[in-house]
């Protein structure tokens, strides 16, 4: 009669501050370029370079404006930020939460696995071209920075 393998051993966690390291090393990374945002103001022009999309066609792309916006947020202005690039706002706070569970899974030793449905980066990739077109049509001029 054969005899049950035994569970293979547990893998020892590292310990709290080495896996912590991933997620405030990128909350470190993120604060960082909103601190050098925020010193350096993009409404000032030679600072930043200039789109190349815009530049060259007069179309805003959906990244026009973030830096604006990331530079309102910095100082607390959520009106202008919303004003400048709505999308951008709504990322810095799905990125919020995101590393907030991210940091909370890591402090309880449990594992984080990024795994995102078909259909949800297809649904991403519509609301940037819808977002990107509307901004780029007369009755879209809100959105535009």
């Amino acid at each position: 009669m054969p005899v049950p393998a035994a569970p293979p051993p547990a893998a020892a966690r590292p310990p709290l501050a080495r896996r912590l390291l991933s997620p405030l090393g990128t909350l470190t990374g993120v604060v960082a370029a909103f601190i050098y945002v925020g010193l350096v103001d993009p409404n000032e022009s030679g600072h930043y370079p200039v789109c190349p999309l815009l530049s060259m066609t007069g179309l805003y792309c959906p990244g026009c404006g973030g830096l604006r916006s990331a530079h309102a947020v910095a100082h607390g202005d959520l009106a202008a930020a919303l004003g400048a690039n709505a999308l951008a706002v709504v990322g810095y706070g799905v990125f919020a939460v995101v590393w907030f569970i991210w940091l909370i899974r890591v402090v309880r030793g449990r594992p984080v696995h990024v795994s995102v449905p078909p259909f949800l980066g297809w649904a991403v990739g519509a609301v940037i071209l819808v977002f990107t077109v509307v901004r780029n049509l007369p009755f879209g001029s809100s959105l535009a920075p």
